[in-house]
């Protein structure tokens, strides 16, 4: 079928709204009708080129959309039903599945920009093959992905809301997870942007006691009040964060510090603002090469560092969780978009995360299926 999608070309460059050929789904596989993608800072690194991926691609990971058509042995979804795409679609027996790190797959990094098979179903109308984003791509009309990328979900969710389980919200509560608050714990979050906003909505979940929120701009501090934070240290030019998260903290610092931008001076800053014995939880993508230097000294006072991929979850399971928080009115979604867009707006929402401005963007491609008009 023939299709329109935005498509990456070469880095630093905009994307092309374009007509593409989308084969059907192959075995395991399903044709998924996008309703609505957000638009997520890694879309923005990769077409900065400090993310790689083979191009030319159709980018696109976090969506929900309905199933179109599945292809054979798929039992999991049928045609008609409401789904969220995840860019991390589990093979199940590569060893890192098998250990309980279904995340971190192996097969789906080996076939990065493919599907399971090694191959392509996107296609320029000159015959070249598209990568796949995480395996969604999503920036269209309609994407074939593998069974296991595609999650059910209950028909209360709107799909514009729902598209954003699939990566900012499962990454930033899942990350929650990851730190193993307890309660009443002293936290800070560095970075108040989509998932960031999410880490501090899973903070006031888990029951911490005291949310620092720390960002340069003043609309993502106060939706970060909204969302829970308890205090909000704005970023900028003359602003010393580690002395005032640390002196609004007390006691030596917080227990808990997530960095959710991907900067070397913000990953610092998460490693300083912590007291003897605390964790940094580092969630944000930093550009390919970027290193950090800490004090090796300070490993003396047992604070640790550690990453957090894609919540560390298994993800199947955790968007179940999540879709019934927002089901159950504990966890809001809608709060943190700020602009509904058309597929032919991405370049504009892209500039806007260059300038760290607003805060979620979420193209709505079918405005009737997406649950919202324009």
């Amino acid at each position: 079928m023939r299709i329109t999608a935005a498509v990456l070309h070469d880095v630093n460059k905009p994307y092309s709204l374009e007509t593409v050929d989308l084969d059907p789904p192959k075995r395991g596989e399903v044709l998924i009708k996008v309703g609505a993608a957000g638009v997520c800072r890694s879309d923005l690194h990769f077409q900065k080129g400090e993310a790689t991926i083979a191009m030319p691609a159709v980018l696109g990971h976090e969506g929900s959309g309905t199933v179109e058509a599945v292809g054979d042995g798929v039992t999991m979804v049928r045609p008609g039903d409401r789904v969220i795409l995840s860019f991390v679609p589990n093979c199940g027996h590569c060893h890192s599945c098998e250990s309980g790190h279904p995340h971190l797959c192996d097969e789906h990094g080996r076939t990065s920009g493919k599907l399971f098979d090694g191959t392509s179903r996107l296609h320029t109308l000159a015959g070249q093959d598209c990568a796949h984003m995480g395996k969604v791509a999503c920036f269209a009309e309609y994407a074939v992905v593998p069974a296991a990328g595609a999650v059910p979900l209950p028909a209360s969710i709107p799909l514009w809301q729902a598209a954003l389980l699939g990566c900012g919200v499962v990454t930033g509560i899942g990350a929650v997870n990851r730190a193993g608050l307890r309660v009443g714990a002293h936290v800070c979050v560095i970075g108040c942007g989509g998932v960031g906003q999410q880490v501090i909505a899973g903070a006031r979940l888990a029951g911490a006691g005291m949310i620092v929120a720390v960002d340069a701009d003043e609309a993502k501090l106060e939706l970060a009040r909204r969302r829970g934070a308890t205090h909000a240290v704005r970023a900028g030019e003359g602003v010393h964060v580690v002395e005032e998260v640390r002196a609004i903290a007390g006691d030596g610092g917080v227990e808990r510090a997530f960095e959710v931008v991907g900067r070397p001076t913000t990953i610092r800053q998460a490693w300083d603002v912590l007291r003897p014995g605390g964790t940094a939880i580092i969630v944000g993508l930093a550009p390919a090469g970027v290193e950090v230097s800490l004090p090796a000294i300070e490993f003396l006072s047992e604070k640790t560092i550690t990453g957090c991929y894609y919540g560390s979850a298994d993800v199947h399971a955790a968007l179940g969780q999540l879709a019934q928080l927002v089901v159950d009115g504990r966890l809001s979604v809608a709060d943190v978009v700020t602009d509904l867009i058309g597929l032919d707006d991405v370049e504009e929402a892209l500039g806007r995360l260059r300038r760290g401005e607003g805060g979620r963007s979420v193209i709505v491609i079918d405005e009737e299926l997406a649950g919202v008009a324009r």
